[in-house]
């Protein structure tokens, strides 16, 4: 079966800065995003990094774009810019201000199309208008609920003097329905695009059209010419052990990821009666993602992504997650294969 690409939902208020954390996005060297709207005219995605067409899309300056007057429509977007032939990295559908980020979230999760694979749920916040649009005091907004990542948007707006008081009212509005969601704070959408997915190559691709990486470069500039930052940046820590590994502590690292970790990612090869097993597995806020991987890897490998991760403690968890071991458990491969069932 091909790989699965994951669909990342992209949601938020209208203004919050969707399109914008969206562009931050796509400037990542080497990415191949392919991207859903509702509306071609209603945003302004950087056209020299995400070109195609609505019926027939294809890959070219990173990415494919289509576009969609009603969700009723996204699996059959979804089957198109998932083809293996695109070799897209991941897709991300930036749903309308007014769209419910959980209705999305279960579409995408429920998904027809056979090589999706859910990405989580970025929520954008306007923290400037934030209680004068979104939150009356009451009930905090039910769409943080789904939130895997939550990014609160345009600080350098907010007056210095109420600035932390402000952001630290919202975190916790967040908190009161979503404790696991990861909160990041940012302005002008400058999120790291780690947190969100990853790319097969660190440089542009051989067939990109020299204009993607042209328009980074300004980009680039405009932002050091005004002073810009790239954002809270993303920490990350890794292990690779030989042989075969527990598949009772692997699950159990997948379902406990390391504290600060929004991401978790890797292969694995764990002991069975009939030889070694292959599992590739995703971690994306408290979404589990387990497949099959054949043949299996030489190698046991994971990876935990953050912001604020302290890498030497997610890098002691991840080796509890990898520990050796050689002869079956049927206990731990029960609960690793649930959890590969829970994925499909």
């Amino acid at each position: 079966m091909s790989r699965a690409v994951p669909v990342t939902a992209l949601t938020g208020h209208l203004g919050a800065g969707k399109t914008t954390v969206l562009n931050r996005l796509l400037r990542q060297p080497g990415a191949r995003i392919g991207v859903i709207v509702n509306d071609f005219g209603a945003i302004n995605v950087d056209a020299g990094l995400v070109t195609g067409q609505v019926d027939e899309p294809v890959s070219i300056a990173g990415g494919c774009l289509c576009c969609l007057e009603d969700v009723s429509g996204l699996d059959a977007a979804l089957e198109r810019l998932t083809h293996p032939r695109l070799a897209l990295d991941a897709v991300v559908v930036e749903a309308s201000g007014l769209a419910e980020p959980g209705a999305l979230a279960q579409m995408i999760r429920h998904s027809q199309a056979p090589r999706v694979r859910p990405g989580g749920v970025v929520d954008v916040v306007d923290t400037v208008e934030y209680f004068r649009t979104l939150d009356d005091g009451g009930m905090p907004p039910a769409r943080f609920s789904v939130a895997t990542l939550v990014v609160l948007n345009k600080v350098d707006l907010l007056p210095p003097a109420e600035r932390e008081d402000t952001l630290a009212a919202i975190e916790a509005r967040v908190r009161e329905v979503n404790p696991a969601a990861h909160v990041v704070r940012t302005s002008r959408g400058r999120i790291d695009p780690a947190l969100v997915h990853d790319v097969a190559m660190s440089e542009d691709p051989p067939d990109e059209l020299p204009l993607a990486a042209l328009l980074r470069a300004e980009r680039a500039a405009e932002d050091g010419a005004a002073g810009h930052d790239h954002g809270p940046q993303a920490a990350s820590a890794a292990v690779r052990v030989d042989g075969t590994v527990d598949p009772g502590a692997v699950a159990g690292l997948l379902l406990d990821p390391p504290a600060g970790a929004y991401r978790v990612k890797g292969t694995v090869a764990v002991p069975t009666a009939r030889g070694p097993q292959g599992y590739v597995v995703h971690v994306v806020g408290t979404q589990v993602h387990v497949a099959a991987l054949r043949p299996p890897p030489e190698h046991s490998e994971l990876v935990a992504i953050g912001v604020g991760l302290d890498a030497e403690a997610a890098r002691t968890r991840l080796e509890a997650g990898l520990a050796t071991r050689a002869e079956p458990d049927r206990e731990g491969l029960r609960l690793l294969e649930r959890l590969r069932r829970l994925s499909r």
